[in-house]
C-alpha cells in the first residue's frame, strides 16, 4: 500500500469561491500584479471578480495582459519586469495553462530579477518566489495545482519544462463558471489534454494508491465528457462544463504526482512547428502510447479502459476529435530530432521504458511519406 502524497496548493472551489474566500488575498500584500492574456481573463468574468475582490481587500492591482499562447520566457520577464516596477507583493494569474505557467515564472523571477531567465529555467534562482494566486479559466492543463511551467525558449524557439517547489500556487480560486466562455476548439483540446494528463500519469512507475484514485476521478470524468463532445457539435451546458473543470483538476493532480510519458515532449514539436494546439498535439501520440501500455501492463490497461468505458471507445473518441494533419517529414528530419530526445524523464516514465529510437519510430509511422 502507497500513500505518499504532497500537494500544498490550498485550493478553493465552487461558483463565487473568489468572492466568497478572496478576502484571504489581504495577507498577501498591498499591491498586486494580476497577469493575463488579452481576452481571456475579462470575457471569463473572472478578472472583474477579482478586481472587486481586491478593491474590497484594499489591494492595489496591475493588470499585465501580455501572455499568449505557449508563452515566451521573454513574456515571463517583461511580467516579472512589471511586478518589480510596480513593487508587487504578489501575483494573481488568471486565465489557462499558459497564463498560469507564466504567472509561476514571473512570480519567481520577480523575486530574483528579471532578467535571469535562463537561471530561471535550470532551477537555480536562490530567492523564494512571490506569493501566488491562480484562477483557472479552462478545464485541461491542471496547472492550479502543479509544481510545473511549461515555456517556450525564444532564442531555440522550443518548449521546456520547468517542475519546481517554487511554482506552487499559495491558493487556487477553481469556479468552473470562468470556463463558460471558452470555444469549442479550446474545449477539446484542454479537455484532451486533461485525458492525456491522467492517461499517461495512470502508467508511471510512480502512480501509487492515492494517485490511483485521483486517476480513476479524473478518466472517469474527463472521458465522459469527451465521449460528450464526440457526439455534440455544440457547446457543454454548465453542469457538463463542471465536470470537465473539476476532472481536469483531478487529472492535475496526477500530473503532479507522476509527471508524463512521451505523448508531451513528441507533441511539442507538433505544437512549435504546426502551430497544433498543446492537447490535441498530445493526442496525437496516445494511441500509439497505449497500445504500448497494452503490451507492457496489461492488467493496468484494462483497467484503464473499464474506467474510460472500453477500448474502442477510448479509440473511436481519439479519431474523432483529434485534428487531421497535413504533415509530411523526411527520415532526415525525424532524425534531427534525437539530440532532443535524449536522457528525457518522459521516456524513463513510458511503460517499459522508451528510447529516441523509438520515439523516430513513431514519427516515421505517422508523418514519413
Amino acid at each position: 500500500m502507497d500513500f505518499t502524497f504532497h500537494m500544498p496548493v490550498q485550493i478553493f472551489s465552487g461558483e463565487g469561491c473568489l468572492k466568497d474566500k478572496g478576502e484571504r488575498l489581504r495577507a498577501l500584500g498591498r499591491r498586486c500584479l494580476i497577469v493575463t492574456s488579452a481576452h481571456a481573463a475579462k470575457a471569463s468574468g473572472a478578472l472583474d471578480d477579482a478586481m472587486e475582490v481586491l478593491e474590497a481587500a484594499g489591494v492595489t492591482a496591475t493588470v499585465f495582459p501580455g501572455i499568449g499562447a505557449n508563452p515566451l520566457l521573454s513574456q515571463c520577464q517583461v511580467a516579472a519586469f512589471t511586478a518589480e516596477t510596480c513593487r508587487s507583493d504578489f501575483i494573481l494569474g488568471i486565465g489557462g495553462g499558459s497564463v498560469m505557467d507564466a504567472s509561476k515564472a514571473a512570480a519567481w523571477l520577480a523575486a530574483n530579477g528579471s532578467t535571469q531567465g535562463y537561471e530561471l529555467m535550470a532551477g537555480a534562482l536562490r530567492r523564494p518566489a512571490l506569493p501566488l494566486v491562480l484562477v483557472g479559466t479552462t478545464a485541461g492543463t491542471g496547472s492550479e495545482v502543479s509544481a510545473t511551467a511549461v515555456l517556450t525558449l525564444d532564442r531555440e524557439r522550443r518548449k521546456q519544462s520547468i517542475t519546481n517547489p517554487e511554482c506552487y500556487a499559495r491558493y487556487v480560486f477553481a469556479d468552473p463558471r470562468y470556463t463558460h466562455s471558452t470555444s469549442r476548439e479550446t474545449t477539446v483540446c484542454t479537455a484532451l489534454d486533461a485525458f492525456s494528463h491522467a492517461a499517461e500519469g495512470w502508467f508511471a512507475p510512480g502512480c501509487g494508491n492515492v494517485i490511483t484514485a485521483f486517476g480513476e476521478r479524473a478518466l472517469a470524468m474527463v472521458s465522459g465528457g469527451l465521449y460528450w463532445l464526440t457526439a455534440n457539435p455544440g457547446l457543454p451546458d454548465p453542469a457538463m462544463r463542471e465536470q470537465l473543470y473539476y476532472g481536469s483538476l483531478w487529472a492535475g493532480m496526477v500530473l503532479n504526482a507522476c509527471g508524463t510519458a512521451f505523448p508531451h515532449p513528441l507533441g511539442y514539436i507538433l505544437t512549435e512547428e504546426y502551430s497544433l494546439p498543446h492537447g490535441a498535439a498530445c493526442a496525437v501520440f496516445l494511441p500509439a502510447f497505449l497500445r504500448r501500455a497494452e503490451e507492457q501492463e496489461p492488467r493496468r490497461a484494462e483497467q484503464f479502459y473499464a474506467l474510460c468505458g472500453g477500448r474502442e471507445r477510448v479509440l473511436a473518441m481519439l479519431e474523432a476529435l483529434t485534428p487531421r494533419l497535413d504533415v509530411t517529414m523526411t527520415k532526415e528530419k525525424i532524425d534531427g530530432y534525437r539530440p532532443r530526445w535524449t536522457g528525457l524523464k518522459n521516456f524513463a516514465r513510458t511503460p517499459g521504458g522508451f528510447t529516441p529510437d523509438e520515439a523516430a519510430e513513431v514519427f516515421r509511422s505517422l508523418f514519413l511519406r
